[in-house]
Formats: structure tokens, sequence, C-alpha cells
């Protein structure tokens, strides 16, 4: 069959995801603790590793009532997940504020995500924001990326482009996968920045790299349109292919696409029905409606 090399994907690029996620600090804490000489730390890493979450608690209960913040900040994690015992977000919390205050910056991180979502305490943004700022302050780049995508969207004010592009740097920096992906936003779109879609390419690919799917969605798009790098449908697909085998419905649905119409792949009905049944399976009623009219098509 022959290839059309010709058409064009037109389709937005993919936002990212803003929403603070909670997690543990095990590395960071075992880093913490090891300095402090502490024992009984290695084996509550690996019993946390084997999910044998009653002997990790063993390990780290008595290190936390003596006031070591890394082992606090786990404990609270442990409670917030059930693991080990049963679950208890007004004891996460304690834990939390515990290492906190102690200037643990994992832990500041996971309170401003139990003040954002009013877990185990009355939801607060002010202390959300004031928790996030200081974790970010100490170079936390999951606080870094949550605050600059606060700002992207004028949470505490009006939208700042400037410091939401900063944020993003920072965390970017450290390799933060969820930062490089929204700084290549910005630049895709002149946000903050002067749009250069070049260093778009290179941020989006950068986040890619890591497993990111809705970076590997845009850096496909990217390839097929020839924005920021050379077209390269064969780059594009490849791209594409590991957003949408990872369940990124706006990949599954432009793959779908090309193979439909034919855009730098051959005319292939039964992959384009593939990609837009997975999609349907998702819920998209756009997928669902290609579907039937596939179908329709084909019963004629």
């Amino acid at each position: 069959m022959r290839v059309r090399v010709n058409g064009s994907v037109r389709r937005p690029l993919q936002e990212m995801a803003a929403a603070m996620r909670l997690r543990s600090s095990l590395i960071i804490s075992l880093l913490f603790v090891a300095a402090a000489a502490h024992a009984g730390v290695e084996g509550g890493v690996a019993a946390h590793a084997r999910q044998d979450y009653a002997a990790a608690l063993k390990e780290w209960l008595p290190l936390a009532k003596a006031g070591d913040p890394g082992a606090q900040n786990n404990v609270g994690t442990l409670y917030l997940d059930g693991a080990g015992m049963p679950r208890d977000e007004a004891a996460a919390y304690a834990w939390f504020k515990k290492a906190a205050v102690q200037g643990l910056g994992a832990a500041q991180y996971n309170l401003a995500l139990m003040y954002q979502e009013g877990r185990g305490v009355a939801a607060d943004a002010q202390e959300a924001f004031k928790w996030s700022r200081k974790a970010a302050a100490q170079g936390d780049a999951d606080a870094q990326n949550w605050l600059g995508a606060m700002a992207r969207q004028g949470v505490a004010g009006g939208p700042d482009p400037k410091e939401s592009t900063q944020w993003f740097e920072q965390a970017a920096a450290q390799g933060h996968a969820g930062a490089q992906a929204n700084l290549a936003l910005l630049y895709a779109r002149g946000e903050g920045v002067p749009q250069d879609l070049r260093q778009a390419a290179q941020w989006f690919r950068k986040a890619a790299e890591q497993g990111h799917v809705d970076a590997q969605t845009n850096l496909g798009l990217m390839y097929a349109r020839g924005e920021g790098l050379e077209k390269d449908y064969a780059q594009a697909r490849e791209w594409l292919l590991k957003a949408a085998g990872s369940g990124a419905l706006a990949a599954q649905n432009i793959l779908a696409s090309m193979y439909e119409i034919g855009i730098g792949v051959p005319v292939d009905t039964q992959k384009a029905l593939q990609w837009y049944r997975k999609a349907g399976a998702q819920g998209d009623k756009k997928a669902v409606a290609k579907i039937m009219q596939i179908s329709e098509n084909q019963a004629h």
C-alpha cells in the first residue's frame, strides 16, 4: 500500500497534569539516618521493599519517636497508605508535621499535600503553599513543579508566567520529568519565555525518555508536524506507540487517525480500529463514534 507522507496531524499539545502526588522519601530518609548512624534503618528499607510493612514499622517507629525526621516521614506514609496498620490520615498528618518542622523537604511537601487535599487536617490552601514553598526552597523538585503549575494557573492570584517558568526550570534541571514536560509546553506556546519549538522538543524528549506519557505524545506530534525538529513519521509513530501502549488516550486517537487516513503509515483500517477501540474503552466518545462510522462503511 502507498504511504501518504504529505498529511498533517492537527491536534493540540497535551496539557500536563498538575496534581500534587504524595510520595515517601525512603532514599532521602535513608541518607539522613545513615549519617546519624541509626541502627535498623536498612532493615526497614529492605522490609518496605519486600512489602513487609509491619517489619518496616517495627524498625522505623522507635527512630521516629526518638525524633528522627526521615523515620517520621516514612511512618507517616505507612499510616497514610494503611500499610502494616489501619489507615489513619490524622496520624499520617501528625508524623509529617513532626518531620516537616525539623526541615525535611520531602515531609514538607507531603504535609503541603495533606493541607491541599484536606487529608488528616482541614483543607487550607495557604498552609499548602507555605509548606510547598519551604520544600521548594530546599530544592524539592516535586514542590517546585507543583508551584510552577499553580503559578501558571494563577491559583494564588493572577497567572504569573515568569514565576511559573522559574519553578519549572529549577525542577527540570534536577531531572524532574513532569517539570521538563511543563517547561516544554511553555516554550511551545511562548508562555513566560519566547516561543522556541526547538527548546520545546528538547525538553519534551528529556521527559519522554523518562517515560512521561504526555511528553511522549507531544514529542510524537512534533515529529509528525516537523515542529522544532525535522519531520519524521517513523519517530512520530515510535513515540506515539510508547504513549499509547501506556494508555495515553490522545496518543491512541492520533495513531488511529494516522492509520485510518494513511499519514506516514500505510492505510490500515484494522489497526485504526484497534486504537480507536482502546480509546473507546476509556470512555472516549469521539473514538466510539469513529468505530461506528468505520464499521458502517465496511458494511456497505
